[in-house]
C-alpha cells in the first residue's frame, strides 16, 4: 500500500498536460482554464485620472495650504466621468472634479473635496496634500502589451472583469476534460428500479457526475457494468473512445468477481497503483493507457462502498483532474488546521479520514465530528459535512481540543 501523500504525487506526475486550445465567448468562459496569456490592448488606467471627488490642482500652488491661511484657486470647469477635459489648469487655477474622471493638463495633484470650501467660481483650499495624491497615472495598472493574465488561471469573476475591461470577446481556454463513469456490481439497480433482497441503489453514479460537474468538468455517465469480463471490457473500450478520463466505483478489490484490474491488462493499460494506506479507500487503481488505444490516458477504479468512493475521489482523483484541466497549481486537496470538538479514534495502520463540519471561529477552524457510524458504507452521515479530519498513521486517538489537519471537501 502506498501512502496517500506518495500516491498523490504519483498519479500528478502521471497526468498529462492539455495541448489544446478552444476559444469561447466572454459570455461562456466562466470557470474555465486560461489556455494562453492575454495581452493588454490598452494602458490601465487608459489615462491620467483622479481616485477621488474634489479638485484638480498644480502641487506648487498648494503646497503651503492650511486651515489658517488657505490657498484660493480659481475655478476653471467640472469635468464629469466619462468627459475630457476641455481647458488646461494654470498657476492659480483648479478644475473641479469627480472620481474616475480624466485629469486635465497642467494638474497633477487632487485634493479631495472634505478639505476644500467652495466660494463661488473660486475654492479654498485648507490643506496642504501630498505630491502626486488621489491620482492614479496611465499605466500605472498594467500597460498596454504586458500580460493581463497568465495562462492555468481559473476564470472567475475578477478575472471576467479584467477581460471585459480588455474587450477581450473571444478567450482561448483548455477543452474541459470529460469523464467517463462507471458502476460495476450485479447487485446495483438504478433509483427508479424496484429494490428487491441483495439489491443496492447505485448512488456513486449520481455523486461522482455530480462532484465532477461541479468541479467544471464534463461527466459522462456510463451506467452500471454487471460482474461479467466480457460487459466490463465493453464498458472499459466504450469509455475509452470518448472521455479524457474513466472513472470506475467497484471492482477493485479481492473478490472473486473483482475484473477490473484484469480486464484493464488486458487491454493494454500499464497498473501504477493498486492499493493506498488511507481509511476509508484502502482498493485504488490508477492505470494509464498507450495512446493508440484512445483518448483517455488515465483510469481510477474506486471502491464500490459510497463512503470510500468519496474519500479516494476528494483525496487523489480532484487533484488529477485540476492538472489535466491545465490549471498551473494548486491541484492537491486543502488542508487547514482547526481545533477538533470532538475525539477522533482510528485503527493506526493507515490514513484515517473521519467526515464532519469545519467551521470558522474568533479562534481560527473548529471541526465538529458527523455523528452515527464512520464506516465506508455510511453514506447517510456523509450529507451536509464539508470536511475530514485526517487521522495520521500511527495515531489511534486525537483528543477533544487538539489540533488536527482537517481536508476541506464538498465541491
Amino acid at each position: 500500500m502506498l501512502p496517500a501523500a506518495e500516491a498523490e504525487a504519483k498519479i500528478l506526475d502521471l497526468v498529462p498536460p492539455p495541448t489544446e486550445v478552444e476559444q469561447v465567448s466572454l459570455d461562456d468562459c466562466l470557470g474555465r482554464v486560461l489556455a494562453k496569456a492575454i495581452p493588454s490592448p490598452l494602458d490601465f488606467p487608459h489615462w491620467d485620472n483622479s481616485a477621488m471627488d474634489g479638485y484638480a490642482v498644480r502641487y506648487e500652488d498648494v503646497q503651503e495650504a492650511t486651515a489658517e491661511r488657505p490657498k484660493l484657486l480659481t475655478l476653471t470647469e467640472t469635468i464629469p466621468a466619462g468627459r475630457s477635459p476641455t481647458l488646461p489648469v494654470g498657476p492659480g487655477q483648479a478644475a473641479r472634479i469627480l472620481t474616475g474622471s480624466m485629469l486635465p493638463a497642467g494638474a497633477d495633484t487632487i485634493v479631495i473635496q472634505e478639505v476644500t470650501q467652495r466660494q463661488g467660481d473660486s475654492v479654498l483650499v485648507l490643506e496642504t496634500p501630498e505630491p502626486q495624491q488621489f491620482v492614479r497615472h496611465r499605466g500605472s495598472f498594467c500597460r498596454a502589451g504586458e500580460a493581463l493574465m497568465a495562462p492555468g488561471l481559473s476564470i472567475g469573476g475578477p478575472e471576467l472583469a479584467v477581460l471585459a475591461s480588455a474587450q477581450c470577446l473571444q478567450v482561448p481556454v483548455f477543452p474541459q476534460p470529460r469523464v467517463a463513469i462507471l458502476s460495476t456490481g450485479d447487485e446495483l439497480v438504478m433509483p427508479d428500479a424496484p429494490l428487491q433482497p441483495g439489491q443496492i441503489v447505485d448512488s456513486n453514479q449520481y455523486a461522482l457526475a455530480a462532484l465532477v460537474r461541479q468541479a467544471g468538468r464534463i461527466p459522462l455517465p456510463l451506467g452500471i457494468v454487471p460482474d461479467q469480463p466480457q460487459a466490463l471490457r465493453a464498458a472499459i473500450q466504450s469509455a475509452l473512445a470518448q472521455a479524457d478520463v474513466i472513472v470506475s466505483s467497484g471492482g477493485v478489490s479481492v473478490g472473486d468477481y473483482d475484473y477490473v484490474d484484469e480486464i484493464l491488462a488486458e487491454l493494454g493499460a500499464t497498473l501504477h497503483i493498486r492499493s493506498v494506506a488511507v481509511k476509508p479507500g484502502k482498493p485504488l487503481t490508477v492505470a494509464t493507457f498507450p495512446a493508440e488505444r484512445g483518448t483517455a490516458p488515465l483510469y481510477f477504479g474506486l471502491p464500490g462502498n459510497p463512503v470510500s468512493a468519496l474519500v479516494t475521489f476528494w483525496r487523489f482523483v480532484a487533484p488529477a483532474l485540476r492538472k489535466r484541466s491545465g490549471l498551473a497549481n494548486s491541484w492537491g486537496p486543502t488542508f487547514v488546521p482547526a481545533t477538533t470538538r470532538d475525539a477522533l479514534k482510528a485503527g493506526g495502520q493507515r490514513e484515517t479520514y473521519l467526515w464532519g463540519k469545519l467551521e470558522t471561529t474568533t479562534q481560527g477552524y473548529e471541526f465538529t465530528l458527523a455523528g452515527g457510524g464512520h464506516n465506508s458504507g455510511n453514506l447517510i452521515n456523509l450529507a451536509g459535512t464539508n470536511a475530514m479530519a485526517v487521522v495520521p498513521v500511527g495515531t489511534k486517538l486525537i483528543a477533544a481540543g487538539a489540533t488536527v489537519s482537517v481536508m476541506v471537501v464538498g465541491s
